[in-house]
């Protein structure tokens, strides 16, 4: 159950950088964009020269769009696209929603009497609060592989060795930050001490601050956001329509949606309604009636 929201807002600890709206407001900033790059230099493995964010505005509203309108897209190079998705939770749709990307991002790229040649590399790059993947890895790398050659329909041509992936212009990045934990690694390079930074163990952000300047600097950012009300606001308003989203799927079957028991909604929303939560809110939420909402006590 969400924590009341009064109680939040007036929390001072510090927001939850695996939240995405707390990861974009503080990546998606001009003056972070060197934090950025570094970021992405850490887990791509590659030098950037220039990069920019290429959608900075943050909704005011959340849409039920598949909750995927708070990814950062940024060109780095001039040659690239990056989409970084942060997903903590429903992980289980990521690569679906990594193929509709792609293809919109291609779609968005070309226009008639455009060469091919000219279509920019993507990379997406999933950060991810659960396990997804059956691979011993929590940095998993993806690109579009040949399979094994069929002997029957095999032709030596004198290939040493073949061919193993089809292009580089398309890549996928999962980090399975269970999977990192498991592991417990130190902070000995930038990858890990962005890692830690982002599940928040205190110990282990405070020893890659000291390490990393840029990591300083973003705790620092991540701070003065932590101890504004406003912000800790939207970042409830956002857990909100997550977990709105989730009763949602929750209740859902093969069939489409299934009528949750009655006694589990009013339950539900006499829990939130004691947490201050608005009646319209609630009634989205449930799917109760208002009358039935206010009846509530």
């Amino acid at each position: 159950m969400l924590q009341n929201m009064s109680d939040f807002i007036k929390d001072n600890s510090r927001l939850d950088l695996k939240d995405d709206y707390v990861f974009k407001k503080i990546f998606s900033k001009p003056e972070n964009s060197s934090e950025l790059k570094e970021f992405l230099e850490a887990i791509l493995n590659i030098s950037i020269n220039n990069i920019e964010v290429k959608n900075p505005e943050l909704p005011k509203n959340y849409p039920d769009e598949k909750l995927g309108i708070l990814d950062i897209r940024a060109h780095v190079n001039d040659d690239i696209i990056i989409d970084v998705e942060m997903q903590v939770g429903n992980v289980y749709t990521i690569v679906n929603r990594n193929i509709s990307y792609l293809s919109r991002i291609i779609a968005e790229q070309l226009r008639v009497g455009d060469k091919y040649q000219y279509l920019k590399k993507f990379i997406s790059i999933n950060i991810l609060g659960d396990n997804l993947l059956k691979r011993n890895a929590y940095h998993s790398i993806v690109h579009l592989k040949f399979e094994e050659t069929d002997p029957i329909k095999y032709v030596d041509m004198g290939y040493e060795p073949e061919q193993q992936i089809l292009t580089d212009r398309v890549g996928f990045h999962y980090i399975e930050l269970p999977k990192f934990l498991k592991q417990n690694p130190g902070i000995s390079n930038e990858l890990e001490q962005w890692l830690w930074l982002i599940i928040g163990e205190e110990d282990k952000v405070k020893m890659a601050s000291e390490k990393n300047k840029s990591i300083e600097k973003v705790v620092e950012d991540l701070d003065e956001m932590s101890a504004d009300e406003n912000e800790r606001l939207e970042a409830y308003k956002r857990k909100l329509a997550i977990w709105d989203y989730n009763v949602s799927i929750n209740e859902a079957t093969d069939n489409g949606k299934k009528e949750g028991k009655k006694e589990e909604k009013l339950e539900i929303a006499k829990n939130l309604k004691k947490q201050g939560i608005e009646i319209e809110i609630i009634i989205k939420a449930t799917g109760l009636s208002r009358e039935e909402v206010e009846s509530l006590n």
